[in-house]
């Protein structure tokens, strides 16, 4: 893994891990917060229903007090009583219910067909004797019995919490009590509302789990471009310190072969027909042929060091400009290997400055290099243009045509063409090449920004 990578693992780990720590320790303290939410509900409903129980018994022993107070215990005044207690309903549910006190039920309206029947030994679904418990509570002053019961809106046994008391003269059991099962809807939604919030709360970690990462990866991409750009630009920079180095050693060694050498070799020419003039004419058997033989070399390779010098940087560059350059680079380098040539004139830009000229020239010389290798072309046309302040140089050919993807694709194909590229792009410039079967246009363009930018540092 590369150090960018190891940088950006070590800055996402801690923050995913801490994430999900607080994550963990959020859910359970959440867990824990619902776990004594539900026991404090749980405890308040219990002691608001014994009150609420409380307060109903006491309502319907103030009810019948009238008729018990009376001191009458017959039938009449009995049935008086309990017919004001049949009448006390409260809720869908709510109802009171007598007893005697050996487990005949006396009244109960909502379950009359009960009436009259012995219950003592009746147990509910969990077993226990529910009227019996009852009476035996009521014996004992009253009191609060826990036990299931059908209960009347849902014909379902449901847990139910009852309080009863008992009117000792008249041998009476009389209460009422509340089904819990409500409550435990009211914990049932208490757990969903739970646990809804915690799933929200672990939507939002992770939603801020994943922004931070996204933060902190947008940032180091940001970094990593500007790291990129910044080393673009130095690559950018070292590459036109390097094409000017080279360019500086290329033109000193080309005015070094055509002041030293060249002017040596004039020298050696002068001298060797000095020689000739001065030997006898009639010595055609000794020294003047081997004379006229080393004339020819020296003339031969003077030739070859002007080219080497006209090649390594020509003067006409710096003398007469780009399209007197470029136009005679496209003879010297045609015309001898039989390939027509042809260039209009045209008017370069005044002032264009010498990493424009150059680097237009290298793509020139390097353009038809390839032509007169590859393609067998019979002729060439080039064309130096001014557009908008900028400069299009276009090159074409009548060649057989390449495939430019595949060449782009082969590491060791298409050298010349990447140079070319690289080239045009050290100076901000851009080539565009077109091939086909009937010939190849390049096209190089320098922008007028890229111009007045070497121009502005010239």
């Amino acid at each position: 893994m590369k150090l960018r990578g190891k940088l950006l693992l070590v800055a996402i780990l801690p923050l995913v891990v801490s994430m999900g720590l607080i994550a963990f320790v959020l859910r359970q303290q959440q867990y824990e917060l619902a776990a004594r939410q539900q026991d404090l509900v749980q405890r308040w409903f219990a002691d608001a229903t014994r009150a609420e129980l409380r307060h109903y018994v006491a309502l319907a022993l103030s009810t019948v007090s009238p008729y018990y107070n009376t001191g009458r215990d017959d039938t009449e005044i009995k049935r008086m009583a309990m017919h004001q207690l049949a009448d006390l309903n409260y809720g869908a549910d709510g109802y009171f219910f007598l007893y005697d006190m050996h487990g005949k039920v006396l009244m109960h309206p909502r379950q009359p067909e009960l009436l009259g029947r012995n219950m003592m030994d009746m147990r509910d679904s969990k077993g226990l004797p529910a009227v019996r418990m009852m009476i035996d509570k009521a014996r004992a002053g009253g009191g609060f019995v826990e036990y299931t019961w059908s209960k009347p809106s849902t014909r379902v046994e449901s847990p139910k919490l009852a309080y009863v008391t008992s009117l000792e003269r008249w041998g009476w059991m009389v209460g009422t009590g509340i089904y819990t099962d409500d409550l435990a809807g009211v914990v049932s939604q208490l757990d969903r509302q739970v646990v809804s919030n915690v799933d929200t709360t672990m939507r939002w970690i992770l939603l801020s789990a994943l922004a931070s990462v996204a933060v902190i990866f947008v940032s180091f991409l940001i970094i990593s471009i500007n790291e990129l750009r910044a080393a673009d630009a130095k690559l950018t920079l070292l590459m036109r310190q390097l094409v000017r180095s080279q360019e500086e050693e290329r033109a000193w060694l080309s005015r070094e072969l055509h002041d030293g050498t060249s002017q040596t070799l004039v020298s050696v020419k002068l001298i060797t027909e000095s020689a000739l003039e001065l030997l006898p004419a009639q010595d055609e058997g000794g020294l003047r042929p081997m004379l006229r033989r080393a004339l020819e070399r020296i003339n031969q390779t003077l030739g070859t060091v002007r080219s080497i010098s006209h090649r390594l940087r020509p003067a006409e560059l710096d003398t007469l400009g780009l399209t007197t350059a470029l136009r005679q680079l496209g003879e010297e380098m045609c015309v001898p290997v039989r390939t027509a040539f042809e260039m209009p004139a045209c008017d370069e830009p005044d002032g264009l400055p010498d990493e424009i000229k150059t680097t237009l020239f290298r793509v020139s010389q390097e353009a038809l290099t390839n032509v007169l290798k590859h393609a067998g072309a019979s002729r060439v046309q080039m064309a130096l243009e001014t557009d908008a302040g900028g400069l299009r140089l276009r090159i074409e050919d009548d060649g057989q045509g390449f495939d430019p993807d595949a060449i782009a694709q082969n590491p060791r194909r298409g050298i010349g063409l990447r140079n070319m590229r690289e080239r045009l792009s050290s100076i901000g410039g851009s080539l565009r090449l077109d091939s086909g079967p009937t010939g190849t246009v390049i096209t190089a363009e320098v922008p007028p920004e890229a111009i007045a930018r070497f121009a502005k540092a010239a």
